[in-house]
């Protein structure tokens, strides 16, 4: 008869494989200790992971400011060469600058 993993000269009955394996306090503590090693690695992790988050959502939120601002500019000095009026801005480029922001801010929401 062959053995558990195809070996000839082993049989199931041999008493190789126990099933009735115990383990000792010493050993549980042990394993215990290493379940709670990786649980506190696990949080730090996630720690770690959240603070990332919260630094990205900072970052594209300067950076939609920063694209605001730019294209504000833009369009003010681009407005100002073409048709310039009394205070520096149009009524057109104030809506234009209006319109990319609630575009900018419902790309933001479905995100």
């Amino acid at each position: 008869m062959s053995g558990p993993n195809g070996d000839p000269t082993i049989s199931i009955d041999d008493g190789i494989i126990n099933d009735e394996d115990e383990f000792d306090e010493e050993e549980y503590a042990s394993i215990n200790s290493m379940l709670d090693q990786i649980n506190s690695y696990l949080d730090d992790l996630e720690e770690r992971n959240d603070a990332l988050n919260g630094k990205l959502h900072e970052l594209m939120e300067s950076n939609r400011q920063a694209r605001l601002e730019f294209r504000a500019q833009l369009l003010g000095s681009s407005n100002q060469e073409d048709n310039p009026s009394a205070d520096g801005n149009s009524s057109s480029s104030k809506e234009d600058i209006n319109k990319d922001t609630e575009d900018l801010e419902m790309s933001e929401k479905s995100k």
